[in-house]
């Protein structure tokens, strides 16, 4: 009944948010809701719903505060030089432009982290686009996708997951499934050169002064903003923060703050000008910032009423025995719905040890298991339930359903092609 329950409500919050007959935002808080008084736990909504909030607060915090610090190093001009660099390359043809988007994407997730790269990766390309006339949409696709594949490096979460939950190392899971990655990247391309073929057969080519282009793609509001002898400064406070979240120096939402904290001093010392500059963001941050405490709820109450567990163990479950020795394999297909239903944190700490185990009945390695639960990750930054992905189309001023509805096939297409690699150069067994 529960697992029935969790499919349904899953499938109604899918139906609504890609029918356009509720805003994201409000189907995470009234789906689930819904559906727990429906299972019979009106009483426990609130402890539950509270609980999933609180599970999402550190994310939300460091999501607010990542808005606010690139964004006053968007304002003072520290990535009008990359922007210059990438128009010289790309011009004004959006096959060139749509290829360096990934280019970009792929090189800024290095660090593991969305909203990072959505965050320089939008502000560098989204005003490039807006002059030449590509879809907005077509960006965000494709930071997405270069997202999802970088998502694997064992600082992006998941993969140091898998490791955790199943007590092994990296040489186990991640070494391995490097060539994978590579071919998964390479899809990446390939689709950012299809969209970008596309974009170029509705458009043409523009022929674009890449310097005078450059000058209007500045994300700041006039020059007034530009602080061009802080750039060196504001360069290394990046970097600096940068390396804090790969090194884990201190947990990312007070590395976020103490970052914001020290750029708005350095560049707008005058107590007028941070309140100007905070205001300026404080839309798109509260827009971004609620839908995360909102997917709070929705996790919550799926995970207090344990649908989620029900609905795993009716998968797993229903797996024929016939099929128990092609358990990797299995793994890696179920990897991308597990993971866009669901939180990382729930399905690799609470569904991955259980198909281990089910799959060492059929002599397959725990390692294996573990380098296939990876496979699906591309489909899983379209996931409702991942608050980074509420920022992305949030800069680009897309709607959710739209992005999930556009490349959702192209995030399939990614993941089959890692799992296919992955069989074919013996990552996993088939």
């Amino acid at each position: 009944m529960l697992a029935l329950l969790g499919f349904l409500m899953i499938l109604l919050f899918m139906v609504l948010i890609m029918t356009k007959r509720l805003s994201a935002m409000v189907a995470l808080i009234a789906v689930p809701i819904i559906f727990a008084l429906i299972g019979g736990f009106g009483k426990e909504i609130g402890p539950m719903a509270l609980e999933g909030i609180k599970s999402v607060a550190p994310t939300g915090i460091m999501i607010l505060f990542a808005i606010l610090f690139f964004g006053i190093l968007i304002d003072a001009g520290v990535f009008d030089p990359i922007i210059s660099a990438i128009l010289k390359i790309v011009k004004g043809d959006p096959v060139k432009i749509a290829i360096g988007t990934a280019v970009l994407a792929l090189m800024i997730s290095l660090d593991g982290d969305g909203t990072t790269t959505y965050m320089i990766t939008i502000s560098a390309m989204l005003p490039l686009y807006k002059r030449i006339g590509m879809k907005p949409l077509v960006l965000a696709g494709i930071a997405v996708s270069a997202s999802g594949v970088m998502n694997l490096l064992p600082w992006g979460g998941p993969t140091a997951r898998a490791m955790t939950a199943l007590h092994l190392e990296m040489h186990d899971i991640f070494t391995p499934v490097i060539p994978s990655m590579i071919a998964g990247i390479l899809f990446v391309l390939f689709m950012s050169y299809c969209l970008g073929r596309k974009e170029r057969k509705r458009i043409g080519v523009l022929q674009i002064d890449f310097r005078t282009t450059a000058m209007q793609a500045a994300a700041a509001e006039g020059p007034s903003l530009k602080r061009p002898r802080l750039i060196a400064v504001n360069y290394l406070l990046t970097i600096a923060l940068l390396a804090g979240l790969i090194k884990e120096l201190l947990p990312a939402p007070v590395l976020f703050m103490a970052g914001f904290a020290i750029a708005i001093i350095i560049n707008y010392p005058k107590l007028s000008d941070q309140k100007e500059r905070v205001s300026h963001y404080a839309d798109n941050a509260l827009s971004v910032v609620s839908m995360v405490f909102a997917a709070g709820i929705f996790t919550g109450i799926l995970s207090g009423t344990k649908m989620v567990d029900e609905m795993a163990n009716t998968m797993i479950t229903h797996i024929p025995d016939a099929f128990g020795s092609h358990f990797a394999l299995i793994t890696a297909i179920i990897s991308a719905p597990f993971t866009f239903f669901m939180s990382n944190d729930a399905f690799y700490y609470g569904i991955l040890p259980l198909i281990s185990k089910a799959a060492a009945g059929y002599g397959i390695d725990p390692a294996f298991i573990g380098r296939a639960s990876l496979l699906g990750l591309p489909v899983h930054l379209l996931s409702p339930l991942v608050p980074s992905t509420y920022l992305l189309v949030g800069m680009v001023g897309e709607d959710f359903g739209d992005l999930q509805r556009s490349f959702l096939k192209w995030a399939c297409g990614s993941a089959g092609i890692m799992i296919l690699a992955a069989i074919v150069l013996s990552i996993i067994p088939l």
